[in-house]
């Protein structure tokens, strides 16, 4: 395989210590860097850690290189030393090859196959409420990690984990049962995951007012002066109680509990309110998935892995990694790991969630055979993830050394933070609407798409307006915290999708410009064309490191990366667009160059973005 240009400079570096210095080369650590944008170059070599070796200031070392290197290096056109920092400036013509033969060509950034194979989860949504604006993050990082890895060669799985039974998706079927009088999506007219969430909201408020009345009888008194400790007020006291208040107290909490039992009984009719209504939410979910551009491969239930993992239990006290208590629990003590000791089983022989999540690791493994697997989840599972992997890893599973949790920030509001059961949240289905009509204002001053079908402008708006929500959110790191504003979202200028859109589509128009004005253009002449403007060595230097940028935002699971490179790109060709002329250039060669610079820059435009799950428009 052909060296890359860094490897050829840092070769030649290695080469030049051994020659110039008599000292190994080869055992040389050679600190390669982009040069920065106020000095002339594009690579720079770090030469402070080399004056060991030389035994000279770091400034003659540059010197010395700069003139070994443009002398044996077919590629470097000159230097200059920046205190110590040896700038070197590449020849046009190895720019412009690399734009003709790989930039300029379809698929470009595309790795081979690596025949490994990487399941992603991720979504993972409860089936008592609608997907909200945490869920939309979620989906996004997991997506375009998706992407990221397939693009970098792998064999990608995007799945998720539906959670499915449990006391929360109780609330909801009570609800619907004690106050819902028969209705259904259909007869009530509301998108069905959004009719069933309602009622998981009606239940915590009719909860909460039972709750309120139980503290003024005799019973909530009595709980009170005798649970609460001295100086305690009521008001306190009762906000900190009421989970104690549902479990032994609440009318309502005795139902749901009691439909729990009833549900983990297979009573049929429990068990078809069940099927009936969590039918309702996944049609829901798939129109918000297909909104979102999104798909999987594979389902998993958790109404059906929550049997799995006795049998990782089994083996792990077989290994005599796990152990058992005196009253029959199963634990393993991760505190060598700085982890806590996990319980597995309970005394009574029933699992945790935990040990479902051991199982389902093990079903993964054994449906795709993949020894990598990324799990999307907020950071306030960290723990959790961490206890699992060290788990897996003291099981000895062949996957283990493969396991990651891509751990992302929550997400607030400007009003503070959400809370689905008091209906607080965000919904994902009315978040894409408001930025799809904020989108479609703005589409309504612009001429450019007057003459097209009704049908093409409302596929455009829509793509202009998902492009705002994505971009937003992909563009902050998967660690940090974030607050989403609705408004600063959907602004169109800036650091946003709908910025980096119309720069692919100035792409676009330039060839179509072309063609309106009869002008003849000979592509073959653009190998003719020399002196390349700073303007055009700037876009084919980003060009040429995007292969290498996907590879690492692969390997770190971190779309953020890929969308910054995104707007830079963006930002410089349009800087080129404003201070040069591409069909009025000066020579038949500078058009032809052009319009090939412009293919590759939309090209790679449309391909960054894909991953981040963003169409670029024809027109805008």
């Amino acid at each position: 395989m052909k060296d890359s240009l860094p490897q050829t400079l840092e070769a030649g570096v290695q080469a030049a210590i051994s020659e110039l210095y008599a000292a190994d080369g080869a055992a040389q650590t050679i600190t390669l860097q982009a040069t920065r944008k106020e000095f002339e170059g594009e690579f720079t070599v770090v030469t402070f850690p080399l004056t060991r070796v030389a035994k000279k200031k770091p400034d003659e070392i540059a010197n010395d290189l700069g003139v070994y290197l443009k002398e044996h290096i077919a590629e470097v056109a000159d230097y200059n030393v920046i205190k110590g920092f040896l700038n070197l400036v590449i020849k046009d013509e190895y720019w412009k090859q690399f734009l003709l033969d790989e930039a300029a060509v379809d698929g470009f950034g595309q790795a081979p196959k690596n025949g490994e194979t990487v399941v992603v989860e991720f979504s993972s949504p409860n089936t008592n409420k609608p997907l909200h604006l945490g869920h939309v993050r979620n989906i996004l990082l997991g997506w375009s990690a998706s992407q990221l890895l397939e693009m970098a060669g792998y064999d990608v799985k995007k799945v998720q984990i539906i959670n499915d039974r449990g006391i929360a998706i109780c609330k909801s079927m009570l609800a619907w049962q004690l106050f819902g009088e028969g209705a259904t999506p259909e007869s009530s007219g509301a998108k069905p995951d959004h009719f069933v969430g309602g009622y998981y909201v009606q239940f915590e408020q009719k909860f909460q007012e039972e709750y309120k009345q139980w503290q003024q009888t005799d019973e909530g008194q009595a709980v009170f002066q005798k649970s609460a400790k001295e100086g305690l007020t009521p008001e306190v006291f009762f906000k900190g109680y009421s989970k104690k208040y549902f479990n032994d107290y609440s009318k309502l909490g005795e139902q749901a509990r009691e439909m729990l039992l009833k549900w983990e009984a297979n009573d049929t009719e429990v068990r078809a309110l069940w099927g009936k209504m969590n039918g309702w939410v996944y049609s829901g979910f798939e129109e918000t998935y297909a909104a979102l551009g999104v798909n999987f491969d594979k389902l998993y239930y958790e109404s059906n892995t929550y049997v799995l993992g006795k049998d990782m239990v089994d083996k792990g006290l077989e290994m005599n990694v796990f152990h058992t208590r005196e009253d029959g629990s199963v634990f393993a003590d991760l505190t060598n790991a700085k982890l806590s000791e996990k319980t597995l089983m309970r005394a009574d022989g029933t699992s945790i969630y935990i040990t479902q999540d051991l199982g389902t690791a093990r079903l993964r493994y054994d449906d795709f055979g993949a020894k990598r697997m990324l799990y999307t989840v907020a950071d306030e599972q960290n723990h959790h993830f961490a206890t699992l992997f060290e788990l897996l890893k003291r099981l000895e599973e062949p996957y283990a050394a493969g396991l990651y949790h891509l751990s992302y920030g929550m997400v607030d509001l400007p009003s503070g933070r959400m809370k689905s059961r008091e209906g607080t949240v965000v919904d994902a289905d009315d978040l894409m609407k408001e930025v799809i009509h904020e989108a479609r204002l703005v589409s309504q001053e612009r001429a450019s798409t007057q003459g097209l079908s009704q049908e093409d402008q409302d596929a455009i708006v829509q793509q202009i307006g998902m492009a705002a929500l994505k971009f937003h959110i992909i563009k902050v790191g998967p660690q940090k915290r974030m607050t989403f504003d609705p408004k600063e979202s959907v602004d169109m200028q800036g650091q946003t999708g709908p910025y980096v859109q119309n720069a692919y589509v100035r792409t676009r128009a330039v060839w179509r410009k072309a063609d309106e004005k009869g002008v003849d253009v000979d592509l073959s002449l653009a190998k003719d064309y020399t002196n390349l403007a700073p303007a055009e060595r700037e876009l084919i230097n980003q060009l040429y490191g995007y292969p290498e940028l996907v590879k690492t935002a692969a390997e770190s699971y971190d779309p953020s990366l890929i969308a910054m490179f995104c707007y830079e790109l963006a930002k410089n060709l349009h800087k080129f667009w404003h201070d040069h002329s591409i069909l009025s250039a000066e020579t038949p060669a500078a058009v032809a160059f052009r319009l090939q610079l412009c293919k590759a820059v939309g090209n790679t435009l449309q391909s960054g973005m894909g991953m981040l799950g963003i169409q670029v428009p024809e027109r805008m």
